[in-house]
């Protein structure tokens, strides 16, 4: 059933926005969540928090006039319950149900379509470079971008085209010009939002080393080589080749303070190394990724901050509410960062999580081999982004 086809309850039901779920989470609330998706769809990607009670009972459930007794048991009638579908749709139904059954109940407004559409920008207090640092998080699927800016001038790396035009919002509030859209690589958990900046005059960057997998626009933007710069300000971003998750990773230093690295490190793992040649080509990668680590990454200075472009239920962050951690710190909880190479590989490839959802229509797709519109270009990177080598946080292992 189309969410479109669901009745209007007889009751008046209230919504909630997403940001307001967000904030009560993020403020420790405890929180019930009746999850009317179907158990696949829940099983693969729901909101979670330390206090939050999530319930999967499927809207299904509820389209007889008489609901059955055991469905009711399973949802609490002593505490408010928001009810959330994919869209809004079947939740305001649900709700409307549960409303004249006499229980306390609202939905979230958009359903995860909506919680998708949060993206919050904090500040990295830590970055100690010229001007300013954000960082840009996605807590529905855990993406992490950078939005550097100094003077009159920014830079943002690793933007999402569902946000273009948050970047160039951001700018005008900050009084800046969005002059560089930087890729550390091409990405298989979302769309870039590379060529659509560029179509608004920003100048966008993916790595040299990335072009070889297929690329088609290459010659629409700056294609970036190992060691080039880009200045923003009085800021300099430098270019860090660190290969292993795919063949054109690349990480970017930001005025000596903060590495973004991409897919390559994370503050509670490391990169998963089989999104572009798959099983077979996953060891081989895995040994480039290690290399790219020693040699590239961990021989930076210690109190250098590493800030990846993922992050997953298992991050902790920092006290400034980034998700970023200085090498030292990374070093001293992740023993996997001090393994010889047989090790470190044996580790990584033994537990890699499920490949992200339609990974291959979207890496196709910021290839520019596939012709993507907004709406299927939002739909396909829902979900949870698995672009980790492990399940579980490696960090304080």
């Amino acid at each position: 059933m189309d969410e479109m086809d669901f009745p209007t309850p007889d009751v008046e039901v209230e919504s909630v926005l997403p940001t307001e779920l967000k904030a009560r989470i993020d403020a420790k609330e405890n929180v019930t969540l009746l999850d009317a998706r179907m158990e696949s769809d829940y099983n693969e990607w729901k909101i979670d928090g330390e206090n939050v009670e999530s319930i999967n009972v499927p809207y299904f459930n509820f389209l007889d006039e008489e609901i059955d007794d055991e469905i009711l048991a399973q949802i609490p009638d002593d505490q408010a319950v928001t009810v959330l579908c994919a869209k809004g749709g079947a939740s305001e139904f649900v709700a409307g149900s549960l409303k004249e059954q006499g229980y306390d109940v609202n939905h979230l407004e958009d359903g995860m379509n909506g919680w998708a559409s949060i993206y919050e920008a904090v500040e990295v207090e830590r970055y100690d470079g010229a001007g300013t640092l954000l960082q840009y998080q996605r807590p529905s699927s855990g993406c992490l971008g950078y939005f550097v800016h100094d003077g009159d001038e920014a830079a943002v790396i690793d933007p999402l085209r569902a946000f273009t035009d948050r970047y160039l919002a951001d700018a005008d509030e900050l009084g800046v010009d969005l002059q560089y859209a930087i890729d550390t690589h091409i990405h298989a958990d979302h769309i870039s939002g590379i060529r659509t900046l560029a179509a608004e005059g920003v100048e966008g960057s993916i790595p040299a080393a990335a072009v070889d997998r297929g690329v088609t626009y290459a010659d629409d933007v700056t294609v970036a080589d190992d060691g080039d710069e880009f200045q923003v300000g009085d800021a300099t971003i430098e270019t860090i080749f660190t290969p292993g998750h795919t063949s054109g990773m690349t990480s970017y230093l930001i005025d000596g303070e903060l590495l973004a690295t991409g897919d390559g490190l994370f503050v509670e793992s490391v990169a998963r190394p089989d999104l572009e040649e798959g099983d077979e080509g996953a060891k081989d990668a895995a040994k480039q990724l290690y290399d790219s680590l020693q040699e590239r990454v961990l021989s930076l200075p210690d109190d250098t901050l590493i800030g990846g472009a993922h992050f997953s239920d298992s991050a902790v962050p920092a006290a400034d509410g980034t998700y970023t951690a200085s090498i030292g710190e990374l070093e001293k909880d992740m023993a996997a960062l001090t393994m010889d190479k047989d090790e470190f590989v044996e580790l990584i490839l033994s537990d890699m999580p499920p490949r992200p959802a339609n990974y291959e229509q979207i890496i196709a797709t910021n290839l520019g081999q596939q012709a993507t519109g907004d709406e299927e270009a939002f739909e396909l990177e829902l979900g949870p982004n698995n672009c980790a080598a492990s399940q579980e946080s490696l960090a304080g292992d």
